[in-house]
C-alpha cells in the first residue's frame, strides 16, 4: 500500500509539473504574440531615421534612411545619404522573401536563405534583423522570469527556421509590450549581440521606441538607429513594396 501511495504521489507531482509547464509555455506564447501585435499595430508606417555606426576606436559614420512598413510583413528600407550609400534599398515581403538593390550594379537580387544572416550594408543588423517577421512564428518562447515591470522570455528558433542565433533573451515591458532589451546568442550559446530599445513614446494610439542600438560584442561595433519623422496609418500603397519601386532612388 505504501508503495502504491508513493507511486501515486509521484504521478500526481509529474502531472502537476506538466500542467504548470504547459501553462507557462502558453503564457510565454501569449506574451510574444502580444509583442508582435504591438510592433505591427499601425496599418502602415513611414519613418525617417538616422543610423550612427561606431567602430571599436570610436569613429562614427552617419547614414540617413527612410523606412516604409505595411502591417507586419512588408517593409522597404532605403538609404538617402551619404552619397556612397544613397539608393541602397532592401525589401522584405511575406514568406521570407528578401530583395536587395545596389545602385552601382543597377540590379535587384534576391537574398538567399544562407545570406540573410549576414550584416546589412555594414551595419550591425543582419538582413533578417531588418526584415519584417513574427517572433511568435519563428521562435519557441519560454517564460524565465516575471517582475513588477517586465517579462523575461527565452526564445529558441523553431526547427524549420534557419537562424545564426541559438537563442534570444527578451525583456518585455509589462505596460507596453515593447521590448526594452534583446540578447542574441551564437551557436555556442555565447552572448553575441545586444539590442536596446529606448525613448519608448506614445505616438497616436501606438507605443514606439524612438531609439534602438544594436551592439556586436565580438566586433566591438555598434549601430544606433534614431527615429525622426514618423507618419502612421497614412494609407501607403502596395506599389511601394515591389521590386520595381526598390530601384527608384529618391
Amino acid at each position: 500500500m505504501k508503495r502504491i501511495s508513493v507511486l501515486m504521489i509521484i504521478a500526481i507531482i509529474a502531472i502537476n509539473l506538466c500542467i504548470i509547464g504547459y501553462a507557462q509555455q502558453n503564457d510565454a506564447l501569449k506574451i510574444l504574440t502580444k509583442v508582435d501585435e504591438v510592433s505591427s499595430a499601425p496599418e502602415d508606417q513611414h519613418i525617417k531615421s538616422t543610423m550612427i555606426l561606431v567602430d571599436k576606436s570610436g569613429n562614427q559614420k552617419e547614414r540617413k534612411m527612410v523606412i516604409y512598413q505595411k502591417g507586419g510583413d512588408k517593409r522597404l528600407v532605403r538609404f538617402l545619404s551619404p552619397p556612397d550609400q544613397k539608393g541602397i534599398s532592401f525589401l522584405s515581403l511575406p514568406n521570407d522573401l528578401m530583395y536587395l538593390y545596389l545602385p552601382a550594379f543597377r540590379k535587384v537580387r534576391m537574398i538567399a536563405s544562407h545570406v540573410k544572416n549576414q550584416n546589412f550594408a555594414g551595419t550591425d543588423f543582419s538582413y533578417d534583423d531588418m526584415s519584417s517577421f513574427s517572433f511568435a512564428k519563428e521562435y519557441n518562447p519560454k517564460l524565465l522570469k516575471t517582475t513588477d515591470t517586465f517579462y523575461l522570455l527565452k526564445l529558441t528558433p523553431k526547427t524549420e527556421i534557419e537562424k545564426d542565433y541559438s537563442q534570444l533573451k527578451m525583456w518585455v515591458n509589462k505596460d507596453s509590450f515593447v521590448p526594452s532589451k534583446i540578447e542574441y546568442y551564437d551557436k555556442n550559446v555565447n552572448l553575441w549581440k545586444t539590442l536596446a530599445f529606448d525613448n519608448i513614446e506614445k505616438v497616436g494610439n501606438y507605443r514606439i521606441a524612438k531609439e534602438m542600438e544594436m551592439k556586436d560584442l565580438k566586433k566591438s561595433h555598434s549601430t544606433k538607429m534614431l527615429i525622426g519623422e514618423i507618419e502612421l496609418d497614412s494609407g501607403l500603397s502596395d506599389d511601394i513594396f515591389t521590386k520595381r519601386n526598390l530601384k527608384r532612388i529618391r
